[in-house]
């Protein structure tokens, strides 16, 4: 394997993108350490709900993480009328946070069992442009990761790959990662496009061959703080040329500040933000991310 890199995230969250470009395929690879474990401490989260919210954030970062920083964030919002009724989380430039919401005696299983029926909205906001794009698919599958693979395919028509782990425990911490492989639309020369899956044409060898190889991970690789992306990245494609493209590590990110609650607070009439306040003065906000109550002047 040919590596080419500048400087690499000396962390246990770490994001690592990469390339083989003989084979026309892109793909990132997440670890989330102690930004999980501050999201997930939030909330008291049962195990199964903690494992689907940490499968949702790994995810996010994956994709988000192929966003460049000017294009704008990423959130991924489930919503649905089941035991677990919403599911948010989202990137910006490194920044991740998430939150679900939902019975406690949820039990594991597939979307339709956990969220019944409901959906799953992907939302890009673009800062360069102040416009948002949203594609939205259904909740089905195997988990969060299976239903971001459909949306690739039915809105992007990007052959799409995402294997997601969960590893840890409650009392120890909670550790998670994931790989994210996609076959580029067009080759690094910009030609035109080779392949759709929905064109009935078989799949090219090239990509058949990294999903063969990708199959090959185990849950305790892509979730094992001792097994560097590198090294992870050597055992899938040390036959290959691989390109590798640090990113910023991932951190817990929840946007809330006092400055930015008051001036969202301000742009409402005064007779509202009468409505709003409490017997001290102040206007109570809940924000759910961090389990944290803002008492404002407002």
């Amino acid at each position: 394997m040919t590596v080419t890199a500048e400087g690499l995230a000396p962390s246990h969250d770490v994001s690592l993108g990469f390339t083989v470009p003989g084979r026309d395929v892109r793909g990132r690879i997440v670890r989330l350490d102690t930004s999980l474990a501050a999201i997930l401490a939030a909330h008291d989260y049962p195990a199964p709900l903690a494992a689907t919210l940490a499968e949702a954030l790994v995810t996010t970062a994956l994709v988000g993480a192929t966003l460049r920083d000017t294009i704008g964030g990423l959130t991924l919002q489930a919503q649905s009328s089941g035991p677990l009724n919403l599911l948010v989380c989202d990137w910006n430039a490194g920044a991740l946070r998430g939150y679900l919401q939902g019975a406690p005696e949820t039990p594991m299983g597939d979307l339709e069992a956990m969220f019944g029926q409901g959906h799953l909205a992907v939302t890009l906001d673009q800062t360069d442009t102040n416009e948002r794009y949203q594609g939205i698919v259904p909740l089905e599958g195997a988990g969060i990761a299976a239903a971001i693979e459909q949306y690739f395919r039915a809105s992007e028509q990007i052959p799409t790959l995402i294997r997601v782990h969960l590893g840890g425990d409650p009392a120890q911490g909670w550790f998670a990662g994931g790989i994210l492989l996609q076959y580029l639309p067009r080759g690094e020369d910009g030609s035109t496009r080779r392949f759709a899956e929905d064109d009935g044409e078989p799949e090219p060898a090239d990509w058949q061959h990294i999903r063969s190889l990708a199959g090959t991970i185990t849950r305790d690789e892509l979730a094992s703080p001792d097994l560097s992306p590198e090294a992870l990245l050597w055992r899938l494609f040390h036959e290959e040329e691989v390109r590798l493209f640090p990113g910023a590590a991932p951190v817990r990110g929840c946007r809330c500040t006092a400055e930015h609650i008051t001036d969202v607070l301000t742009r409402f009439p005064e007779s509202e933000r009468a409505d709003m306040r409490g017997e001290d003065g102040t206007i109570g906000v809940d924000c759910q991310f961090c389990s944290r109550v803002w008492r404002i002047h407002a």
